[in-house]
């Protein structure tokens, strides 16, 4: 049976964005995972940046790009998700994934912040070119993320609807906190 995680799901609509060539952000790298999905789809004359505040995450991310022959197709960059604009301009980028929370296996007493959280979400809108899309996988159970959750859902509530399309969907069934899969098209 399939497991459907929020990565995947997120995935599937990403597929449908991206085209080769195209300039795409993993703003949290984590493990890679996403950033090597996303290195798969912008091809060879395409580009992936993935940020990370985490020296491990960016190892992680590095040695899984290694593997799978795709290390030429992205630019790690150790800084804050908040400073994205400084690496892209406005509407250049096809599709901007997040996964909000703490590093999987790491310290869970790092983690993404709300008020940076936010920041950054602001500025992968303006980096996201029209037609583009945002994924937000926003984990929030255990012992982090309740406010950064509520301070995301908060904000996406306001943003204009004439420029966005904002899906906030939900796992019904599950308990103990389920993430919760966010997508944003700009119109």
């Amino acid at each position: 049976m399939r497991r459907f995680q929020i990565s995947e799901w997120c995935r599937r609509f990403a597929e449908e964005v991206v085209r080769p060539g195209d300039l795409c952000m993993d703003a949290t790298a984590g493990t890679g995972q996403d950033t090597v999905f996303l290195a798969r789809l912008v091809g060879e004359r395409g580009m992936v940046l993935a940020y990370d505040i985490q020296e491990e995450a960016l190892k992680q991310t590095r040695e899984r790009l290694k593997r799978e022959g795709l290390e030429t197709r992205v630019r790690l960059i150790r800084k804050s998700h908040a400073a994205m604009e400084e690496d892209a301009g406005e509407g250049e980028a096809s599709c901007i994934m997040f996964n909000f929370g703490y590093l999987p296996g790491g310290d869970h007493t790092i983690s993404t912040k709300p008020e940076t959280s936010v920041m950054a979400v602001d500025a992968g809108l303006r980096i996201l070119k029209p037609g583009g899309l945002m994924c937000l996988c926003i984990y929030s159970g255990k012992d982090t993320g309740y406010e950064e959750k509520r301070a995301l859902l908060t904000h996406l509530k306001t943003l204009d609807q004439r420029q966005y399309l904002v899906i906030v969907s939900e796992y019904y069934n599950r308990k103990n906190d389920p993430p919760i899969p966010v997508l944003i098209y700009k119109k």
